[in-house]
């Protein structure tokens, strides 16, 4: 009797990924922004800092008290001569995992690092790589250090969405989006627009 071959990550359904991969909260811990450093260094040599416009650590872990799913999420943002199947050929050396995001703006990439077939790793990443922009995550990011009572209302918010969705990451998800996005507004009303490119209009 042949052995069943066990499945690949990109092989499992969504549904058999989000019960590999649950959704995890945790208190703030300072080795994440040592995490992102290091990432970032790595990052920077392997691509090389004239294919690089901006490397920002994004997401809850960089914002100090807040609470967190312990992955580190860094929006890279590359030029737009940057060579594609290099960055992803490179990037999978390191461990990445290419995902496809045709929904996303171009160039429609992520990369999710320490996810295996036993589940999370010690140190997981996920990578956002984008052209240029004016970031939302960058705003949304920037108002909850700047507002801490913001801060600690989105961690009651993904404590109870963690109850509800621990295993559908899209619905959980989703059901942080307006919370977000009355953030993101008003921090692009109280801090202009410091984060769009030089040169876009």
């Amino acid at each position: 009797m042949k052995e069943k071959k066990m499945k690949n990550l990109t092989e499992m359904s969504n549904e058999e990924l989000w019960e590999l991969f649950p959704i995890v909260l945790c208190g703030h811990k300072e080795e994440w922004k040592q995490m992102y450093e290091n990432e970032k260094k790595l990052l920077l040599h392997l691509i090389g800092r004239d294919q690089v416009v901006r490397i920002s650590h994004i997401g809850s872990t960089a914002v100090k008290g807040l609470l967190a799913k312990p992955t580190i999420d860094i929006l890279l943002e590359i030029e737009e001569h940057c060579e594609l199947k290099q960055l992803i050929r490179g990037l999978e050396k390191k461990g990445y995992i290419y995902v496809k995001k045709p929904g996303n703006p171009p160039p429609h990439m992520m990369f999710m690092k320490g996810y295996t077939l036993q589940g999370f790793a010690k140190r997981v990443y996920h990578l956002h790589v984008r052209y240029p922009g004016d970031w939302d995550e960058l705003y949304f990011r920037d108002y909850l250090e700047r507002h801490r009572e913001a801060a600690e209302e989105y961690g009651k918010l993904k404590i109870g969405l963690q109850k509800k969705y621990e295993h559908d990451r899209d619905a959980y998800t989703r059901a942080k989006t307006d919370f977000v996005r009355e953030c993101t507004k008003k921090a692009r009303k109280e801090l202009g627009d410091i984060y769009r490119p030089e040169g876009e209009k």
